[in-house]
């Protein structure tokens, strides 16, 4: 079993920045593709960004050039660092295993 945590979510002024973390506990980490995955009150869950185990990365269109996703498999984290933060970035940002296990989120609120 595969526990998830996030933290670092809040409210920020647009144009701030906020870095999210992820630690895991249980399970099989570094060879799991891990992802940030975010909700909007009223709309679907959509991916953010995704890292493999060998470090790819690939970025949803709407974050590209301000968010970055980074892993250490050491100590089991992954990390979203968000720059340059737009109002429209607020949601609910959940940390995503690849074998199925997601966190509970964290609220992330970006005031214009």
């Amino acid at each position: 079993q595969v526990q998830l945590v996030e933290s670092g979510g809040g409210l920020v002024q647009a144009g701030g920045s906020l870095k999210l973390s992820c630690a895991a506990s249980g399970g099989i980490f570094s060879i799991i593709t891990m992802a940030w995955y975010r909700q909007a009150p009223g709309k679907q869950r959509e991916l953010v960004a995704r890292i493999t185990s060998f470090g790819s990365t690939n970025y949803a269109d709407f974050v590209k050039g301000r968010f970055t996703i980074s892993r250490d498999n050491a100590k089991k984290m992954v990390s979203l660092q968000m720059n340059s933060l737009k109002p429209e970035d607020t949601a609910v940002y959940y940390c995503n295993h690849g074998g199925g296990y997601w966190g509970k989120g964290t609220l992330v609120t970006v005031s214009s």
